[in-house]
């Protein structure tokens, strides 16, 4: 049986606040991995850690990109309208983004434990500290998993999502994206007063100052659509703010993932003292990031329009 559009627009506003606490777990990893770069005793780590750092970090970028996506679906296929297509995929995204966000976890915790007591008990934290979030994150979690419904067919007609709902789960998306653009923000700003910053080559500050200017964009644009409510539109609920809205969240992660790719490029160059390294793996987080953001949503958004203009031909 298909859930019924009152139990679904719940469950879909539990799911973007799961994700978004997903995300605020997540910046405390990421921040870290971009900061630790730049700290006087980054160089004194193992080359293993040091390289793992950077293997770290990507899979921490994979992991925001993994948990936004489902906000730019929502935005870009569904245009703010609640369905079990985007439930099921919020769930399905989440669920995929921990196993790197575990990965990441256990590197970070071999890499801090290598530095304090040694190889080996770097290793056994970093394992230690994996296995903990396997075990916590999907163990657990496949143990006491219960029976599900079934989901609505294709069939099903479309269920009536109300305004004042699109509004609060666009502003909740915006709140999902906010946290990871804040963590860059603040790494991008307290970087430039460290010592290491000053001896990067001058093509790598550049990039960096390109990087902060771009992410200070998408916050301010993620910040827009609480202010627009509250100024322009005095707290009315109407579809030309839902429409501004939702296209300031959707704008916001273009610079977004612009600015992610330019400091990982910084960030990457550094750790292996080699700038090609850090432009392949720039390109290849611009590259998934415009996959799960834009090419995936768009792909698919066309596809379902087919199918609903076949079905009413």
């Amino acid at each position: 049986m298909p859930l019924s559009s009152g139990s679904l627009q719940k469950k879909l506003k539990t799911a973007l606040n799961e994700t978004r606490l997903l995300v605020l777990g997540g910046q405390i990893l990421l921040g870290f991995q971009f900061q630790g770069v730049f700290q006087e005793s980054f160089g004194e780590l193992s080359s293993l850690a040091r390289g793992l750092d950077a293997v770290a970090l990507l899979l921490m970028v994979t992991t925001l990109g993994l948990l936004i996506a489902p906000s730019m679906q929502h935005r870009i296929v569904e245009q703010g309208r609640t369905t079990e297509r985007i439930f099921r995929v919020t769930g399905t995204m989440a669920g995929a983004a921990l196993l790197p966000f575990a990965i990441s976890l256990g590197i970070d915790h071999y890499a801090v434990f290598e530095r304090l007591f040694g190889p080996a008990a770097g290793y056994m934290a970093g394992a230690a500290f994996f296995i903990l979030a396997l075990v916590f994150w999907y163990g657990l979690e496949y143990l006491v998993k219960r029976a599900t419904e079934a989901p609505m067919s294709k069939s099903e007609p479309e269920q009536h999502t109300p305004l004042s709902t699109k509004i609060e789960e666009m502003l909740t998306e915006a709140r999902v994206v906010l946290p990871g653009a804040q963590a860059l923000l603040g790494f991008q700003l307290v970087v430039t007063l460290t010592r290491a910053f000053e001896t990067l080559p001058f093509t790598s500050r550049l990039v960096h100052a390109a990087a902060l200017v771009l992410v200070a964009l998408a916050v301010i644009l993620l910040m827009a659509p609480a202010a627009f409510h509250r100024i322009a539109f005095r707290g009315e609920d109407t579809e030309d703010f839902h429409r501004i809205g939702s296209w300031f969240v959707v704008a916001a992660t273009v610079p977004l993932a612009a600015g992610i790719a330019g400091d990982v490029y910084v960030a990457v160059g550094k750790i292996a003292e080699t700038q090609v390294l850090g432009i392949a793996a720039a390109l290849a987080v611009l590259i998934v990031l415009i996959a799960l953001w834009y090419a995936q949503p768009y792909l698919l958004r066309r596809k379902l329009a087919a199918q609903h203009a076949a079905r009413r031909g």
